[in-house]
């Protein structure tokens, strides 16, 4: 098995939204703010070569809203989904599994793109398939008003009509780890942020890395109170924060951060003060 760090690019968020009800003079200590308040943000993805598999885990924004939609997200870098992959020696139609996290606009919108003549949508890449979760697929396209501006119908029907969509099987039981065979990870649900998010684990060598996604945005997110805002269940965002990190320092668990654009790859460690930093590390660091 071999990882892949993949750069979909880079954009700025409202701290105020990034960390709810933390005061700003408490969260600008580790994610410092411009002008407008706003915070530099990541879509970082994963890619998993494993055998003759191929799998893609998010995609980020994509490129198909309007220059207005992105004018709201400030993109800054020169970072981008296709030359992230050619940078690895691989391309679009290489993908066999795109696994899609949650399905809010700055996880999938990569995940669908225009079709030829623009008049209408298509999946990004056609020879994957499509991986969600019944459970998160019902809450995203039947959207609450809350969460109804994250999940846009033209970044997730597409992938449903074309015939490439798969589900994942839910856990049994709210706390069990689910083993996605196929895809060769296990997988936390976790529902604070939205209805079954999935959290993959992915075990390589003696390493076991961690995909965040929205469970961890950022190293500044570590202790417990710091919720984001955009979380429709802050209250239980907590138990799951304080599960997972303590799982994370016991068994020294890596935490690939997708939204953290200067620290690539965690680890923690307990403290007096509840889970903490412990070391910071590259990818090329651990995987290279």
């Amino acid at each position: 098995m071999k990882l892949y760090p993949v750069e979909a690019g880079n954009f700025k968020l409202d701290g105020g939204a990034m960390f709810g009800v933390v005061p700003k003079s408490l969260w600008t200590r580790t994610n410092p703010a411009d002008s407008n308040n706003m915070i530099d943000i990541a879509a970082r993805c994963l890619l998993v070569e494993n055998g003759n598999r191929l799998t893609l885990i998010d995609t980020g924004m994509g490129n198909k809203q309007s220059e207005k939609f992105f004018g709201y997200y400030y993109r800054w870098g020169d970072h981008d989904l296709d030359s992230s992959l050619q940078k690895h020696g691989f391309h679009r139609d290489d993908i066999t599994d795109v696994f899609m996290t949650h399905l809010h606009f700055d996880h999938c919108g990569g995940s669908v793109q225009w079709n030829k003549d623009r008049t209408g949508y298509e999946p990004a890449f056609k020879n994957a398939r499509y991986w969600s979760n019944k459970e998160h697929w019902n809450w995203a396209v039947n959207p609450n008003r809350r969460e109804q501006a994250s999940f846009l119908k033209e970044n997730i029907l597409p992938m449903q009509e074309a015939g490439q969509l798969q589900f994942v099987e839910g856990p049994k039981q709210a706390e069990d780890f689910t083993t996605a065979q196929e895809l060769d990870f296990g997988i936390f649900f976790a529902d604070g942020h939205t209805e079954k998010q999935m959290i993959p684990h992915i075990n390589i060598g003696d390493k076991t890395l961690v995909f965040m996604a929205d469970l961890l945005p950022t190293a500044g997110h570590l202790p417990l109170p710091f919720v984001m805002g955009y979380d429709t269940r802050p209250l239980l965002t907590l138990p799951e924060k304080e599960k997972f990190l303590n799982a994370a320092a016991e068994h020294n668990y890596y935490l690939f951060l997708e939204h953290d654009a200067h620290n690539q790859i965690i680890t923690v460690k307990h403290t007096e003060k509840g889970v903490r930093l412990d070391k910071v590390f590259t990818f090329n660091e651990l995987f290279n």
